[in-house]
This record gives structure tokens, sequence and C-alpha cells, in this order.
């Protein structure tokens, strides 16, 4: 089983960036799917972004495309989520994620959780 600890959150200002770590200990991290999601207070949780570890492929969420980046550092057993022109409504509990399931934008395929990281951004 993998173990994940999220960090890098903060509070920033409309507009600006965070860069988010999610360091994974266990075997064979490299070969997991990686995921991060989000939740605000009220809210469900919901998916942002994800990567294959078969190809590298990526998906996102429509409201972060081209604002976020979700890379890894396989060498680290460590996967990013760069956080780019912040606003508001990105204000949550980001988790990061692992699974090997090919549903990356449901939380169900995912078996691995981290604590959780909150960024707030103030407008």
């Amino acid at each position: 089983q993998v173990q994940l600890v999220e960090s890098g959150g903060g509070l920033v200002q409309t507009e600006g960036s965070l860069r988010l770590s999610c360091a994974a200990s266990g075997r064979h991290f490299s070969s997991y799917n990686v995921g991060w999601f989000r939740q605000a207070p009220g809210k469900e949780r919901e998916f942002v972004a994800a990567m294959l570890w078969t190809t590298g492929s990526t998906n996102y969420a429509d409201s972060v495309k081209g604002r976020f980046t979700i890379f890894r550092d396989n060498g680290r057993d460590t996967v990013y989520l760069q956080m780019n022109s912040l606003k508001p409504e990105d204000t949550a509990i980001y988790y990061c994620a692992a699974g090997r399931g090919l549903r990356v934008r449901s939380i169900n395929d995912f078996v691995a959780w981290g604590q959780g990281t909150q960024v707030t951004v103030s407008s």
C-alpha cells in the first residue's frame, strides 16, 4: 500500500501561484496513477487533475485547464500540482491520491489518499 503526504498549501492572492507536493512512501508508487482532488466547504470532493502511470497522459477538470499542471518525479516518489492564475473559487482542501483504476476522474478508482492541504485564495 502507498502512503501519501501533501504539502505546499497556503494563503495566496488572486492571480498568484502555488505548487503543491505529494510525497509517497510504499512499494511500486511509480506504477500507480496519481490524481489531485479538492473539497470546498459544504461541497463534495471534486476531480482536479490526474496522470496515468503507463503513458504519462494527463487529464484536467475544465475549471483548471490551462492554469494547473500535474507532474511527477518518480525518482523522488513525488507528484506535484503547479497552480497558476489562482482564483477565489480555487479555495479548498486539496488531496492527492493514487490508484490503478482507469476512471481517473472518479474518487472510487483511487485507493490511497493524503490528509489534505489547505489552499486559500483571497480576492
